[in-house]
């Protein structure tokens, strides 16, 4: 009775000392999937400034949710979210709104990458 005492113990301590770092994850994932949002908004709008200032935001938070256990979507997510900036910085708020509009795709398909 005792082993299964300290198992379950371990095992629940093991549980909770990996919960924050998903929960740090899904905090930065939420806000760069915000900020995408937002550039698409702006993106439809044709207002390219906006669409570049947005999709900066949230490049930055992919990268962190990245940098904390992001799957390889998240590299997807960043490398649209390049393009749109790109894009965007030469005025041409279509084609950034398309690659913002991918990043957020692969930024709903991103989870947490399994740690071995």
């Amino acid at each position: 009775m005792k082993a299964i005492s300290t198992i379950f113990a371990i095992a629940m301590l093991a549980f909770f000392l990996s919960t924050p770092t998903y929960a740090t994850d899904t905090k930065e994932k939420m806000e760069a999937t915000k900020h995408v949002e937002e550039a698409i908004k702006h993106g439809k709008m044709g207002h390219a400034k906006d669409l570049s200032e947005h999709a900066k935001v949230s490049l930055e938070h992919a990268k962190a949710a990245k940098q904390l256990g992001a799957d390889a979507h998240m590299d997807m997510a960043i490398d649209h979210l390049e393009q749109a900036i790109k894009h965007a910085d030469m005025g041409h708020a279509d084609v950034g709104t398309k690659h913002a509009e991918e990043a957020l795709s692969h930024m709903h398909e991103s989870g947490v990458r399994e740690m071995h």
